[in-house]
């Protein structure tokens, strides 16, 4: 069973960083991208960044690029995204997902996880 699972998630203010993480287990993720996704209250949910397991290539929402950076670790099966800068807007709940496809839509999204809530305070 796939599962994917989202930490890091919390309070901070504005101006501040946090670091999401996202443990993948259940398969093999190789052949798959991975990225995060959010989704604001009353809002649709997002694109935020992706990358590819094997490779490493690389993508933002480009409202994104320059403040967040996505990363893996390849021994620990682990997804990160460094968030810096953060801004009130970028309050949300973050979602951890994976897909064969580049994942820069919700469609493409073949597992998700259940989230970690980021609020950032002005």
């Amino acid at each position: 069973q796939v599962q994917l699972v989202e930490s890091g998630g919390g309070l901070v203010q504005a101006g501040g960083s946090l670091r999401l993480s996202c443990a993948a287990s259940g398969r093999t993720f190789s052949e798959y991208a991975m990225g995060w996704f959010r989704q604001a209250p009353g809002k649709e949910r997002e694109f935020v960044a992706f990358i590819r397991w094997s490779g490493g290539r690389t993508g933002y929402a480009d409202s994104l690029k320059g403040r967040f950076t996505i990363s893996r670790d390849n021994a620990k099966n682990t997804v990160y995204l460094q968030m810096n800068s953060l801004k009130p807007e970028d309050t949300a709940v973050y979602y951890c997902a994976a897909g064969r496809a580049t994942i820069t839509y919700i469609n493409a999204v073949d597992y998700w996880g259940k989230g970690t809530l980021v609020t950032v305070s002005s």
